[in-house]
């Protein structure tokens, strides 16, 4: 579990191929890595991931081909720049909102500039995603927590949603240098995931 509060950007210092189209990657972070014991799950821009082994300043997690299918392809390459998030702690502060590191579709940056000093995007999100997009409602975008400013549904069913990124979000996430066509995980809020299946299911009943 994690809040969408980034707390350190990566970079993949190595990527290989295990089994299949697994994935073997080391990460390098600023973490101090004694305080992360292996078998502990960091979410690596918003995927949540399983630290392997450590040595130095890297740790080393496995992407199983469905994560790898599922997500943003540019981030599993070698020198991407990754948000970090280690996971939360009973008594931790929720700054964000509850994230559960389990991407749920990609979506892609149609509009990227500067407003009044921060960073406007306008992120289209697929049709399956689109009715769980609310304005003033939280998404997480790489793993970051936002809140949706407003949302405008297109006619193919998918939907374009627009943020505002401060310059603090922007300085300590890769959100930063976002740029349009760029492709980005989304994780919906887990409460509208929740709230759909409450629905679909009093509607069989």
């Amino acid at each position: 579990m994690f809040t969408g509060i980034i707390t350190d950007i990566g970079r993949i210092a190595s990527v290989s191929r295990k089994a299949g189209e697994d994935l073997h990657i080391a990460i390098e972070t600023a973490y101090d890595l004694s305080t992360v014991a292996i078998g502990a799950s960091i979410a690596c821009s918003g995927v949540c991931l399983t630290v392997t082994s450590k040595q130095g300043g890297r740790f080393t997690v496995d992407v199983s081909a469905e994560s790898v299918a599922r997500t943003a392809a540019a981030m599993w390459t070698e020198g991407a720049r990754l948000n970090l998030e280690r996971s939360l702690k009973v008594g931790d502060e929720l700054g964000g909102h509850i994230v559960t590191g389990h991407v749920d579709g990609v979506g892609t940056i149609v509009e990227a500039g500067r407003v009044d000093g921060s960073t406007h995007l306008a992120v289209r999100a697929p049709a399956g995603l689109a009715p769980f997009i609310a304005a003033k409602g939280s998404i997480a975008v790489d793993g970051v927590s936002l809140t949706v400013n407003a949302v405008e549904d297109e006619p193919d069913g998918s939907a374009i949603f627009h943020l505002n990124i401060i310059p603090h979000t922007a300085d300590w996430t890769t959100l930063g240098d976002a740029a349009p066509g760029r492709a980005v995980n989304l994780e919906i809020d887990v409460l509208a995931r929740y709230l759909q299946r409450m629905q679909q299911a009093s509607v069989k009943a």
